[in-house]
Protein backbone atom coordinates (compact mmCIF):
# COMPACT_ATOMS: atom_id res chain seq x y z
CA UNK A 1 0.00 0.00 0.00
CA UNK A 2 2.83 2.37 0.92
CA UNK A 3 4.57 1.37 -2.29
CA UNK A 4 1.45 2.18 -4.30
CA UNK A 5 1.13 5.59 -2.65
CA UNK A 6 4.78 6.22 -3.42
CA UNK A 7 4.23 5.37 -7.06
CA UNK A 8 1.21 7.70 -7.18
CA UNK A 9 3.23 10.55 -5.70
CA UNK A 10 6.03 9.85 -8.18
CA UNK A 11 3.59 9.92 -11.07
CA UNK A 12 2.10 13.19 -9.87
CA UNK A 13 5.52 14.71 -9.58
CA UNK A 14 6.47 13.61 -13.08
CA UNK A 15 3.30 15.15 -14.54
CA UNK A 16 3.87 18.46 -12.80
CA UNK A 17 7.50 18.56 -13.98
CA UNK A 18 6.45 17.95 -17.58
CA UNK A 19 7.99 14.47 -17.89
CA UNK A 20 4.64 12.67 -17.86
CA UNK A 21 1.53 13.08 -20.04
CA UNK A 22 -0.08 16.55 -20.02
CA UNK A 23 -2.94 17.16 -17.60
CA UNK A 24 -6.45 16.92 -19.05
CA UNK A 25 -7.69 20.14 -20.73
CA UNK A 26 -10.02 22.31 -18.68
CA UNK A 27 -13.71 21.90 -19.29
CA UNK A 28 -14.98 24.06 -22.16
CA UNK A 29 -16.77 27.23 -21.23
CA UNK A 30 -20.58 26.91 -21.38
CA UNK A 31 -22.32 28.86 -24.14
CA UNK A 32 -23.99 32.12 -23.22
CA UNK A 33 -27.77 32.36 -23.39
CA UNK A 34 -27.58 34.38 -26.60
CA UNK A 35 -25.20 31.87 -28.17
CA UNK A 36 -27.48 29.01 -27.16
CA UNK A 37 -30.49 30.75 -28.67
CA UNK A 38 -28.58 31.51 -31.83
CA UNK A 39 -27.47 27.89 -32.12
CA UNK A 40 -31.02 26.69 -31.51
CA UNK A 41 -32.35 29.03 -34.17
CA UNK A 42 -29.77 27.79 -36.68
CA UNK A 43 -30.68 24.18 -35.93
CA UNK A 44 -34.36 24.95 -36.39
CA UNK A 45 -33.62 26.57 -39.73
CA UNK A 46 -31.59 23.57 -40.89
CA UNK A 47 -34.37 21.21 -39.81
CA UNK A 48 -36.95 23.34 -41.57
CA UNK A 49 -34.82 23.41 -44.70
CA UNK A 50 -34.49 19.61 -44.71
CA UNK A 51 -38.25 19.21 -44.19
CA UNK A 52 -39.01 21.62 -47.00
CA UNK A 53 -36.65 19.82 -49.36
CA UNK A 54 -38.22 16.46 -48.48
CA UNK A 55 -41.72 17.88 -49.02
CA UNK A 56 -40.76 19.26 -52.42
CA UNK A 57 -39.23 15.92 -53.39
CA UNK A 58 -42.37 14.08 -52.33
CA UNK A 59 -44.57 16.53 -54.23
CA UNK A 60 -42.46 16.08 -57.34
CA UNK A 61 -42.77 12.30 -57.00
CA UNK A 62 -46.56 12.55 -56.65
CA UNK A 63 -46.79 14.82 -59.69
CA UNK A 64 -44.65 12.47 -61.78
CA UNK A 65 -46.81 9.52 -60.78
CA UNK A 66 -49.97 11.43 -61.68
CA UNK A 67 -48.63 12.29 -65.14
CA UNK A 68 -47.51 8.71 -65.71
CA UNK A 69 -50.98 7.38 -64.92
CA UNK A 70 -52.62 9.93 -67.19
CA UNK A 71 -50.27 8.92 -70.00
CA UNK A 72 -51.01 5.25 -69.50
CA UNK A 73 -54.76 5.96 -69.56
CA UNK A 74 -54.39 7.81 -72.86
CA UNK A 75 -52.40 4.94 -74.38
CA UNK A 76 -54.83 2.28 -73.13
CA UNK A 77 -57.64 3.73 -75.23
CA UNK A 78 -55.66 3.67 -78.50
CA UNK A 79 -54.95 1.04 -81.08
CA UNK A 80 -51.40 -0.29 -81.50
CA UNK A 81 -50.78 1.86 -84.56
CA UNK A 82 -52.14 5.03 -82.90
CA UNK A 83 -50.11 4.30 -79.79
CA UNK A 84 -46.89 4.00 -81.79
CA UNK A 85 -47.56 7.27 -83.63
CA UNK A 86 -48.29 9.12 -80.38
CA UNK A 87 -45.17 7.79 -78.68
CA UNK A 88 -42.97 8.80 -81.64
CA UNK A 89 -44.59 12.22 -81.74
CA UNK A 90 -43.91 12.74 -78.04
CA UNK A 91 -40.28 11.70 -78.47
CA UNK A 92 -39.93 14.20 -81.31
CA UNK A 93 -41.36 17.04 -79.22
CA UNK A 94 -39.07 16.20 -76.32
CA UNK A 95 -36.02 16.05 -78.59
CA UNK A 96 -36.92 19.39 -80.16
CA UNK A 97 -37.35 20.98 -76.73
CA UNK A 98 -33.97 19.69 -75.54
CA UNK A 99 -32.25 20.92 -78.69
CA UNK A 100 -33.81 24.35 -78.22
CA UNK A 101 -32.62 24.51 -74.61
CA UNK A 102 -29.13 23.46 -75.65
CA UNK A 103 -29.08 26.13 -78.35
CA UNK A 104 -30.23 28.81 -75.90
CA UNK A 105 -27.58 27.71 -73.40
CA UNK A 106 -24.85 28.01 -76.04
CA UNK A 107 -26.03 31.49 -77.02
CA UNK A 108 -26.05 32.53 -73.36
CA UNK A 109 -22.47 31.29 -72.92
CA UNK A 110 -21.40 33.20 -76.02
CA UNK A 111 -23.04 36.42 -74.80
CA UNK A 112 -21.44 36.16 -71.34
CA UNK A 113 -18.05 35.27 -72.83
CA UNK A 114 -18.31 38.33 -75.08
CA UNK A 115 -19.24 40.51 -72.09
CA UNK A 116 -16.18 39.23 -70.27
CA UNK A 117 -14.04 40.73 -73.02
CA UNK A 118 -15.96 43.87 -73.98
CA UNK A 119 -18.93 44.29 -71.60
CA UNK A 120 -19.62 46.83 -68.88
CA UNK A 121 -17.80 45.85 -65.67
CA UNK A 122 -20.15 45.78 -62.66
CA UNK A 123 -18.82 44.87 -59.21
CA UNK A 124 -20.79 43.60 -56.23
CA UNK A 125 -18.81 44.55 -53.13
CA UNK A 126 -19.06 41.65 -50.62
CA UNK A 127 -16.82 43.13 -47.93
CA UNK A 128 -19.81 43.83 -45.67
CA UNK A 129 -20.62 40.20 -44.86
CA UNK A 130 -19.25 40.62 -41.32
CA UNK A 131 -21.97 43.22 -40.68
CA UNK A 132 -24.83 40.91 -41.61
CA UNK A 133 -26.65 38.11 -39.85
CA UNK A 134 -26.72 34.62 -41.45
CA UNK A 135 -30.25 35.24 -42.74
CA UNK A 136 -29.16 38.50 -44.37
CA UNK A 137 -26.20 36.77 -46.01
CA UNK A 138 -28.55 34.12 -47.33
CA UNK A 139 -30.82 36.86 -48.69
CA UNK A 140 -27.89 38.52 -50.47
CA UNK A 141 -26.81 35.18 -51.98
CA UNK A 142 -30.33 34.79 -53.42
CA UNK A 143 -30.11 38.30 -54.88
CA UNK A 144 -26.74 37.50 -56.48
CA UNK A 145 -28.23 34.36 -58.01
CA UNK A 146 -31.00 36.46 -59.52
CA UNK A 147 -28.45 39.02 -60.82
CA UNK A 148 -26.58 36.28 -62.67
CA UNK A 149 -29.79 34.81 -64.10
CA UNK A 150 -31.10 38.14 -65.42
CA UNK A 151 -27.66 39.01 -66.81
CA UNK A 152 -27.59 35.73 -68.74
CA UNK A 153 -30.94 36.55 -70.37
CA UNK A 154 -29.90 40.05 -71.46
CA UNK A 155 -29.10 40.70 -75.10
CA UNK A 156 -26.28 43.01 -73.94
CA UNK A 157 -25.06 41.51 -70.65
CA UNK A 158 -22.53 43.11 -68.38
CA UNK A 159 -19.49 41.42 -66.85
CA UNK A 160 -20.21 40.76 -63.17
CA UNK A 161 -17.57 40.69 -60.43
CA UNK A 162 -17.85 39.43 -56.85
CA UNK A 163 -15.05 40.96 -54.80
CA UNK A 164 -14.17 40.50 -51.14
CA UNK A 165 -15.79 37.07 -51.32
CA UNK A 166 -14.75 35.31 -48.11
CA UNK A 167 -16.07 33.44 -45.07
CA UNK A 168 -19.75 32.58 -44.81
CA UNK A 169 -20.54 34.48 -48.01
CA UNK A 170 -18.15 32.34 -50.04
CA UNK A 171 -19.44 29.15 -48.39
CA UNK A 172 -23.07 29.93 -49.21
CA UNK A 173 -22.28 30.98 -52.78
CA UNK A 174 -20.43 27.74 -53.46
CA UNK A 175 -23.47 25.80 -52.27
CA UNK A 176 -25.48 27.16 -55.20
CA UNK A 177 -26.00 24.50 -57.89
CA UNK A 178 -23.65 25.12 -60.82
CA UNK A 179 -21.91 28.11 -59.22
CA UNK A 180 -18.51 26.73 -60.25
CA UNK A 181 -19.63 27.03 -63.90
CA UNK A 182 -20.83 30.63 -63.70
CA UNK A 183 -19.19 33.01 -66.15
CA UNK A 184 -18.41 35.58 -63.49
CA UNK A 185 -15.31 36.94 -61.76
CA UNK A 186 -14.98 35.82 -58.15
CA UNK A 187 -12.15 37.45 -56.23
CA UNK A 188 -11.31 37.07 -52.54
CA UNK A 189 -9.50 40.40 -52.61
CA UNK A 190 -11.25 43.75 -52.08
CA UNK A 191 -12.02 45.60 -55.33
CA UNK A 192 -9.50 48.30 -54.37
CA UNK A 193 -6.78 45.63 -54.68
CA UNK A 194 -8.28 43.76 -57.63
CA UNK A 195 -8.39 47.03 -59.63
CA UNK A 196 -5.41 48.79 -58.09
CA UNK A 197 -4.08 49.72 -61.54
CA UNK A 198 -7.48 51.13 -62.58
CA UNK A 199 -8.46 53.00 -59.43
CA UNK A 200 -9.30 56.17 -61.36
CA UNK A 201 -12.01 54.23 -63.23
CA UNK A 202 -13.81 52.99 -60.10
CA UNK A 203 -17.25 54.50 -59.40
CA UNK A 204 -19.17 53.52 -56.28
CA UNK A 205 -22.95 53.76 -56.77
CA UNK A 206 -24.53 55.09 -53.60
CA UNK A 207 -27.76 56.97 -52.89
CA UNK A 208 -25.74 59.40 -50.71
CA UNK A 209 -23.63 60.69 -53.62
CA UNK A 210 -24.07 64.22 -54.98
CA UNK A 211 -23.02 63.33 -58.52
CA UNK A 212 -25.91 62.01 -60.65
CA UNK A 213 -25.17 59.23 -63.13
CA UNK A 214 -26.38 60.38 -66.54
CA UNK A 215 -24.72 57.75 -68.72
CA UNK A 216 -22.83 54.46 -68.34
CA UNK A 217 -19.20 54.83 -69.39
CA UNK A 218 -17.81 51.53 -70.78
CA UNK A 219 -14.37 52.43 -69.41
CA UNK A 220 -15.70 52.78 -65.85
CA UNK A 221 -16.12 50.02 -63.27
CA UNK A 222 -19.36 50.50 -61.35
CA UNK A 223 -19.53 49.16 -57.79
CA UNK A 224 -22.71 48.15 -55.96
CA UNK A 225 -22.57 47.62 -52.19
CA UNK A 226 -23.51 44.05 -51.24
CA UNK A 227 -25.40 44.87 -48.08
CA UNK A 228 -28.85 43.83 -46.84
CA UNK A 229 -30.86 45.97 -44.40
CA UNK A 230 -28.93 49.16 -45.05
CA UNK A 231 -31.20 51.07 -42.70
CA UNK A 232 -28.76 50.06 -39.95
CA UNK A 233 -25.74 51.28 -41.91
CA UNK A 234 -26.74 54.65 -43.33
CA UNK A 235 -23.93 56.27 -45.33
CA UNK A 236 -21.55 53.33 -45.01
CA UNK A 237 -20.83 52.97 -48.75
CA UNK A 238 -20.31 56.71 -49.18
CA UNK A 239 -17.95 56.78 -46.22
CA UNK A 240 -15.98 53.85 -47.61
CA UNK A 241 -15.64 55.42 -51.07
CA UNK A 242 -14.46 58.73 -49.59
CA UNK A 243 -11.83 57.01 -47.45
CA UNK A 244 -10.55 55.15 -50.51
CA UNK A 245 -10.57 58.27 -52.67
CA UNK A 246 -12.72 56.86 -55.46
CA UNK A 247 -15.57 58.45 -57.43
CA UNK A 248 -19.19 58.15 -56.37
CA UNK A 249 -22.49 58.57 -58.20
CA UNK A 250 -26.18 57.91 -57.72
CA UNK A 251 -28.83 56.70 -60.14
CA UNK A 252 -31.01 59.54 -61.55
CA UNK A 253 -34.15 58.14 -59.94
CA UNK A 254 -35.45 61.52 -58.77
CA UNK A 255 -35.42 62.84 -62.35
CA UNK A 256 -37.98 60.30 -63.51
CA UNK A 257 -40.13 59.13 -60.61
CA UNK A 258 -40.92 59.77 -56.97
CA UNK A 259 -40.06 57.10 -54.44
CA UNK A 260 -42.55 56.40 -51.68
CA UNK A 261 -39.73 56.39 -49.12
CA UNK A 262 -35.93 56.24 -49.48
CA UNK A 263 -34.12 55.69 -52.77
CA UNK A 264 -32.23 52.69 -51.40
CA UNK A 265 -32.80 49.63 -53.60
CA UNK A 266 -31.80 46.00 -53.24
CA UNK A 267 -28.68 44.70 -54.97
CA UNK A 268 -30.60 42.78 -57.63
CA UNK A 269 -32.75 45.84 -58.41
CA UNK A 270 -29.71 48.10 -58.94
CA UNK A 271 -27.98 45.50 -61.12
CA UNK A 272 -31.12 44.92 -63.19
CA UNK A 273 -31.60 48.68 -63.70
CA UNK A 274 -28.03 48.96 -65.01
CA UNK A 275 -28.55 45.98 -67.33
CA UNK A 276 -31.86 47.39 -68.61
CA UNK A 277 -30.15 50.70 -69.33
CA UNK A 278 -27.40 48.93 -71.29
CA UNK A 279 -30.14 47.51 -73.53
CA UNK A 280 -32.49 50.50 -73.79
CA UNK A 281 -30.24 53.53 -73.03
CA UNK A 282 -33.35 54.91 -71.32
CA UNK A 283 -33.36 55.51 -67.55
CA UNK A 284 -37.10 56.04 -67.27
CA UNK A 285 -37.92 52.74 -68.97
CA UNK A 286 -35.33 50.97 -66.82
CA UNK A 287 -36.71 52.38 -63.57
CA UNK A 288 -40.35 51.68 -64.31
CA UNK A 289 -39.62 48.11 -65.44
CA UNK A 290 -37.56 47.23 -62.38
CA UNK A 291 -38.60 49.28 -59.32
CA UNK A 292 -41.61 47.65 -57.61
CA UNK A 293 -44.78 49.74 -57.51
CA UNK A 294 -44.84 49.59 -53.71
CA UNK A 295 -41.59 51.58 -53.66
CA UNK A 296 -42.74 54.34 -55.97
CA UNK A 297 -45.67 56.69 -56.32
CA UNK A 298 -48.30 56.04 -58.93
CA UNK A 299 -48.41 59.11 -61.11
CA UNK A 300 -51.44 60.34 -63.03
CA UNK A 301 -51.93 59.16 -66.65
CA UNK A 302 -49.44 61.75 -67.88
CA UNK A 303 -46.72 59.79 -66.09
CA UNK A 304 -45.05 62.02 -63.54
CA UNK A 305 -44.70 65.21 -65.53
CA UNK A 306 -43.19 68.33 -63.91
CA UNK A 307 -44.84 71.70 -64.46
CA UNK A 308 -43.10 74.97 -65.30
CA UNK A 309 -42.60 75.82 -61.64
CA UNK A 310 -40.78 72.56 -61.11
CA UNK A 311 -43.52 71.20 -58.93
CA UNK A 312 -44.44 67.55 -59.29
CA UNK A 313 -47.94 66.44 -60.17
CA UNK A 314 -49.83 64.96 -57.30
CA UNK A 315 -49.26 61.27 -56.91
CA UNK A 316 -50.70 58.60 -54.77
CA UNK A 317 -47.89 57.03 -52.76
CA UNK A 318 -47.92 53.41 -51.85
CA UNK A 319 -46.71 52.57 -48.39
CA UNK A 320 -43.52 50.51 -48.43
CA UNK A 321 -44.13 46.89 -47.58
CA UNK A 322 -42.19 44.78 -45.14
CA UNK A 323 -38.39 44.75 -45.46
CA UNK A 324 -38.38 41.00 -46.01
CA UNK A 325 -40.08 41.52 -49.43
CA UNK A 326 -36.97 43.22 -50.80
CA UNK A 327 -35.82 40.41 -53.03
CA UNK A 328 -38.28 40.91 -55.89
CA UNK A 329 -38.61 37.79 -58.00
CA UNK A 330 -36.47 35.78 -55.59
CA UNK A 331 -38.74 36.05 -52.52
CA UNK A 332 -38.46 32.60 -51.05
CA UNK A 333 -39.28 31.08 -47.74
CA UNK A 334 -35.55 30.67 -47.04
CA UNK A 335 -35.16 34.45 -47.01
CA UNK A 336 -37.69 34.57 -44.14
CA UNK A 337 -36.04 31.83 -42.15
CA UNK A 338 -36.14 33.81 -38.92
CA UNK A 339 -39.15 31.81 -37.86
CA UNK A 340 -41.67 34.67 -37.88
CA UNK A 341 -44.47 32.29 -38.83
CA UNK A 342 -43.91 30.38 -35.62
CA UNK A 343 -43.89 33.50 -33.47
CA UNK A 344 -40.47 32.66 -32.09
CA UNK A 345 -39.82 35.72 -29.95
CA UNK A 346 -36.53 34.37 -28.62
CA UNK A 347 -35.17 34.02 -32.14
CA UNK A 348 -36.09 37.61 -32.89
CA UNK A 349 -34.32 38.87 -29.77
CA UNK A 350 -31.16 36.97 -30.71
CA UNK A 351 -31.15 38.51 -34.18
CA UNK A 352 -31.64 41.98 -32.70
CA UNK A 353 -28.82 41.50 -30.20
CA UNK A 354 -26.55 40.27 -33.00
CA UNK A 355 -27.34 43.38 -35.03
CA UNK A 356 -26.65 45.67 -32.06
CA UNK A 357 -23.33 43.97 -31.41
CA UNK A 358 -22.24 44.43 -35.00
CA UNK A 359 -23.44 48.03 -35.03
CA UNK A 360 -21.24 48.82 -32.04
CA UNK A 361 -18.22 47.40 -33.89
CA UNK A 362 -18.84 49.41 -37.04
CA UNK A 363 -16.78 52.48 -36.21
CA UNK A 364 -13.70 50.37 -35.48
CA UNK A 365 -13.87 48.46 -38.77
CA UNK A 366 -11.32 49.36 -41.52
CA UNK A 367 -12.95 50.41 -44.79
CA UNK A 368 -9.83 50.31 -46.95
Amino acid sequence: MAEAMKNDESTTGNQSSGDGPPPPPPASQPLSKNAQKKLLKQRRFEEKKVQKKAAMKEQKKIESERKRKEWEEVLSGLSEEERSRLIESRKGVRKERMEKRSEEREKKIQRLAGAKQHGQNIVIDLEFSNLMTPSEINSLVQQIMYCYAINGRCTLPGHLWLTGCNGEMEIQLKRLPGFDKWIIEEDNRPYIEAFQDRKEHLVYLTADAENVLEELDPTKIYIVGGLVDRNRWKGITMKKAKEQGIQTAKLPIGNYLKMSSSQVLTVNQVIEILLKFLETRDWKTSFFQVIPQRKRCEANPQAYNVDSKGEENEAKCYSEQDENEKNGHLEQEENEKEGDSEGDENAKKVDQSERKRKSSEFESLPHG
